[in-house]
């Protein structure tokens, strides 16, 4: 592991020259240094469970939020699960060399456009442990070296994973400055990293917006903002109301305090008489707190309970915990309109029984992941088949939503002549 010796500079050199030995690596290789990560996550889970209930600790004495501590924890069935995706990520096609087109030039030139790594990539996150592993695993599979930079909340628990997986990928044969961390301490750090021209190839934060901001202010590499989540459930007129109550229920109680969690849910007033009182009974029995406009307050029911007016600033809100705005809308385009203006790209899902409408949401809608009768929960590389990730994009230049293995690769057009010149 990087000591407290060593500067940001030296560590991030360190991962260059590891990067040139990692692009030449084959499959082979990564994969058994992959599966010796996963092995050495489950010989040492009992170390990597009380490293991190230090750090639930000290989370608990300074109060974080009940949603930061359930990303902060780790247990024996999350390590095993976080090995098994590792796991996964081994047995995916490599792809680095993958041939992306080819074809011939009127003159001759033959052209092979394939993947290579991006290089050095680094990876800014807050209290989330699992990604030192997530992050790592994906990037060695992509053959690029990775430095680290969690937070302060997760010291203890990002310092033994990343020493784990360091140890791990040395015992088979791959350079250990491939996986670098450092030391999640103040802004000057943050600000060092942020402007290694030349050595970084890219960043990638993973967190809330203050961290997304920082990042701007000082940054001159390349940035892949892994951004908010405030996504909707639009239940149509046409809908399967089971369907309805089950996914948005799922949206947004499953696990509230992430990304792909709903914030927002809006209902075609063509069934919100129906529908509102039941599905708002069962989000309250959730314990879910409501926000509601005036129509929504009022088609309720006498089981609702009190439920909040809505403010203008809930729509904007990724609440990250077991908060919900309401809305009834008249329309599929108003539905429409709603979600392009306050959501932020990221997951957006429509529940309905007409093509039509299923159409137009999902040609309409600005988001990375348009969901059609399903919640909005299954935004994530394991999920999608990616073995992990290292977050989800909402940009649109070179990736949007899971950012995984293909993600992580750019490529070079390879040109094979027989003496052709230029005239």
């Amino acid at each position: 592991m990087a000591t407290a010796q060593k500067t940001v500079t030296d560590i991030c050199a360190e991962a260059k020259v590891a990067s040139r030995q990692l692009g030449l690596l084959d499959s082979e290789t990564k994969n058994r240094a992959l599966n010796a990560i996963a092995d050495a996550l489950d010989a040492q889970a009992d170390q990597i469970v009380a490293a991190n209930a230090k750090d639930l600790e000290a989370g608990r004495e300074n109060k974080l939020e009940a949603a930061l501590m359930d990303r902060l924890m780790l247990d024996h069935g999350r390590l095993a699960s976080i090995a098994d995706d590792v796991r996964k990520i081994a047995t995916l096609e490599d792809p680095v060399g993958r041939l992306i087109r080819e074809f011939r030039l009127y003159n001759g030139l033959d052209v092979r456009k394939i993947a290579v790594p991006l290089g050095v990539i680094a990876v800014v996150y807050e209290a989330r442990p699992n990604v030192t592993i997530d992050a790592a695993a994906l990037c060695l599979k992509s053959g690029n070296a990775i430095v680290l930079r969690g937070s302060s909340i997760a010291t203890n628990s990002n310092a033994v994973l990343a020493q784990v997986a360091r140890d791990a990928i040395a015992s088979a044969g791959v350079p250990e400055a491939a996986i670098s961390i450092v030391n999640g301490g103040d802004r000057d750090e943050l600000r060092d990293l942020a402007t290694q021209e030349g050595v970084i190839d890219l960043i990638i934060p993973r967190g809330g917006e203050g961290l997304k901001h920082a990042l701007k202010s000082v940054a001159t590499v390349p940035v892949i903002y892994a951004a908010a989540g405030n996504n909707h459930v639009y239940v149509d007129a046409s809908a399967n109301l089971d369907w309805a109550e089950e996914i948005v229920v799922n949206a947004k109680v499953q696990r509230p305090g992430v990304c792909n969690a709903a914030e927002t849910l809006l209902v075609h007033e063509d069934i919100a008489k129906e529908f509102l009182p039941r599905v708002l009974k069962r989000l309250e029995a959730e314990g879910v707190e409501l926000r509601a406009d005036a129509q929504a307050r009022a088609l309720a029911g006498v089981d609702a309970g009190e439920i909040a007016a809505v403010e203008d600033a809930d729509w904007d809100t990724e609440y990250l915990a077991l908060i919900l705005a309401v809305r009834v809308v008249d329309s599929v385009d108003t539905a429409i309109e709603h979600v392009n203006l306050h959501g932020t790209g990221h997951s957006e899902a429509i529940v309905t029984d007409s093509n039509t409408a299923a159409h137009k949401f999902t040609t309409q809608i600005d988001a990375a992941c348009v969901y059609v009768n399903a919640s909005t929960r299954f935004t994530d590389g394991g999920e999608f088949g990616l073995g992990a990730e290292i977050g989800n994009s909402t940009q649109k230049l070179h990736a949007r939503g899971p950012i995984a293995l293909r993600e992580l690769c750019s490529y070079k057009y390879v040109v094979e002549g027989d003496g052709q010149v230029r005239s």
